[in-house]
């Protein structure tokens, strides 16, 4: 039983193992920087490689999508959906929104599980 019970785990997307990654490369790549348009690339790349490299230590048998949506706090509207077709009891999902004095940083992870 015990066996059994390890293997569900290792198949299943743990939201907030992922979150807890995410919020801490934003943390690290952010901190409390003013918002820059020219070193957004740069912040998105880093902490998509930083999130990536951390969960798929993970490994868990899942392909991720991470997507990252930084903005200026400046009082403009932001609205964002997602709709999915997949597997519920292996596929999962996380966003994380996190904010300075200066901007939003939003990061989304899905994860589709291996079929093995």
């Amino acid at each position: 039983m015990a066996a059994e019970a390890d293997e569900d785990d290792e198949l299943t997307f743990n939201v907030e193992e992922v979150q807890k990654v995410v919020r801490d490369n934003i943390e690290l790549v952010l901190g409390g920087n003013a918002y820059s348009h020219s070193r957004s690339p740069q912040w998105i790349a880093l902490i998509t490689d930083k999130t990536l490299a951390r969960i798929n230590k993970m490994q868990k048998p899942f392909k991720y999508i991470v997507r990252i949506t930084i903005t200026q706090k400046n009082g403009a509207g932001l609205h964002t959906a997602a709709a999915y077709y997949w597997d519920t009891a292996t596929d999962g999902s996380c966003t994380v929104r996190w904010e300075n004095k200066f901007m939003y940083c939003i990061v989304n992870v899905w994860a589709m599980a291996l079929q093995i």
